[in-house]
This record gives C-alpha cells, sequence and structure tokens, in this order.
C-alpha cells in the first residue's frame, strides 16, 4: 500500500462558507468527533490518532493536507494540537499544506501557520478572479469577504508557497487560458491546479449548481492544450495526473479531486478523519483502512 498524500480533516459543526459546490453537502455520512478534550478516553484516541499519522509515515506518505468539510482555520486549537503532535512523532511531516478560501485569516495567524502548526504551502481556492462573484459562489458572508489580492499578497510575505487552486466556474469562460496564467502570475503564484468540478450523480442542490455553473467543455479543454502546448512536462504524479512547468509556475490539471476512480495500488491520498480512523475515499466509509 502507498499513498501520496494524507488529508487530515480538521473538526468543525459547521463551515463558516456555504460553497454552492461543496462536496461534503453532497455526502449524508457523519463521523463523531473523538479528538474533543471534554470526552471521556481523549487521551486514548489522542493516541489512536498519533498512531495513523505514524502508519502513513511508516508506508512512505511524506505530505500532509489540513483539510476537511470546512475551513481549516476555524479550529485553531486542532491546528495547534497537531503541530504539537507532529513534532513528536518518531519521523514527523516536514511538508504540509493547508488548503483554505483565505477568510479570517490575517497576518499574526498566518505566523501561527507557519511557525507553529510547520506549514509550507497555502492552496487559495477561488471560484472567480472577481471578488464580489467569488464570495457569492464560495457562500462567503459579506463581512468577511476575502480580498484575493491582498490575501496572496500576505501569503507570500511570509515565504509560504501560494497554490492557487482554481475551481473551474462558469465566470472563467470569459478568459482566455493565457489570461488566467497571467493573472495567477500577477498573484504571485508558484503553483496553479485546475479543479474540474465533482458530481455526485444524485441530483443534490450542489449537483444542479455544477450543471449550471461549471467551465465549459471548451474551456477546460482549451486549459489543456495550453498547458500541453506551452508547458514543460515535468513528472507523472502517482495518481495519473502529469505536472507542468508553465511560465515558471508549476501547473495541474485535476479532473478527479475526489479520488474516486483510481483502483490501483497507489492511491491519490488517504483520509485520517475526527474520529480518529483513516479511509482511502471521501465519500466512502466502507474505504475504512484502519
Amino acid at each position: 500500500m502507498k499513498s501520496q498524500s494524507l488529508s487530515v480533516v480538521v473538526p468543525n459543526k459547521m463551515c463558516v462558507n456555504n460553497c454552492a459546490f461543496c462536496v461534503a453537502q453532497m455526502e449524508t455520512e457523519n463521523y463523531p468527533n473523538m479528538l474533543n478534550s471534554n470526552k471521556p478516553f481523549y487521551d486514548l484516541y489522542q493516541t489512536d490518532y498519533i498512531k495513523r499519522l505514524e502508519f502513513a509515515r511508516d508506508i512512505g506518505c511524506n505530505i500532509v493536507m489540513l483539510t476537511g468539510n470546512s475551513e481549516p482555520q476555524q479550529n485553531r486549537r486542532f491546528l495547534e494540537i497537531f503541530g504539537t503532535m507532529n513534532k513528536q512523532l518518531k519521523s514527523p511531516f516536514r511538508w504540509i499544506e493547508m488548503q483554505t478560501t483565505g477568510v479570517m485569516i490575517e497576518d499574526e495567524y498566518l505566523r501561527f501557520l507557519r511557525n507553529h502548526v510547520g506549514i509550507s504551502t497555502i492552496s487559495v481556492s477561488i471560484s472567480s478572479f472577481d471578488d464580489e462573484i467569488n464570495m457569492k459562489y464560495n457562500g462567503t458572508r459579506k463581512n468577511l469577504k476575502v480580498n484575493i489580492k491582498e490575501f496572496c499578497k500576505s501569503v507570500k510575505k511570509y515565504d509560504f508557497n501560494l497554490r492557487i487552486s482554481i475551481n473551474l466556474t462558469d465566470d472563467f469562460n470569459k478568459y482566455t487560458p493565457k489570461e488566467i496564467f497571467e493573472y495567477v502570475k500577477e498573484l504571485g503564484a508558484d503553483q496553479v491546479t485546475f479543479r474540474i468540478f465533482y458530481t455526485s450523480k444524485t441530483n443534490t442542490p450542489q449537483d444542479k449548481w455544477v450543471g449550471e455553473h461549471k467551465a465549459s467543455d471548451y474551456l477546460v479543454s482549451e486549459i489543456s492544450i495550453y498547458v500541453i502546448n506551452n508547458g514543460k512536462a515535468l513528472e507523472i504524479l502517482d495518481f495519473g495526473a502529469t505536472k507542468y512547468s508553465v511560465n515558471g509556475i508549476s501547473t495541474v490539471v485535476d479532473n478527479n479531486c475526489m479520488g474516486s476512480e483510481e483502483v490501483t495500488d497507489v492511491m491519490k491520498f488517504m483520509i485520517l478523519r475526527e474520529n480518529c480512523k483513516l479511509y482511502s475515499k471521501w465519500e466512502d466509509k466502507g474505504s475504512l483502512i484502519f
């Protein structure tokens, strides 16, 4: 068994955002949060959690992605605990990333993420280059609207690697691939990932929204062609996608964000959930590893 990365679910009761395309809202399965210090046997579950972290390291997993069904920064206490636990491992994770829309993260919080949690890459999810449309599509409250340019500037100020994860909505149809790359270059991106939307095929409200607001097949095709024609192929990732260098920006087109299509000896990722157990699929409790 081999896994490219470990997705660590940061527990929260609900997300501060309400993304119209949210994958988590398509699924109905819940997992109890056993990392609550007010619960009985907290010390036992903390030991279980550390065992799963060590197992992931034992099978050669080097990357942690802090993510989940909410914005990771909503639970600062958990991030603090994770940072401490990781440092206590015999072989700590050194490559730690966090997925976020940037909401509620100011300079002091970035220092904490860099210095204590050990994060080296901030992956910023955007659904539009326009702050207003991005706020609307991400379901962010007006008082928490993210200024994309300023947030990216702050991320670079603290010397994080900056990945722009573009949710390919219909608002990008007005750009050419060249214009998109010029804009992410202006934001200071070191990496860019193009996310092709996932649907559960069960006719959820999110499925319907994706059907109406996903980027055109033409744009998706043009982006792939542009990357191939203007980029330098670097390597094939374990889950099959090819990474390219386009104008000095590491680039991946991800059409399998849920990791639900591959059936190989190499998993795209493992998921460490708040119940302190490991899974191989986001959408299936039957994918329990241990």
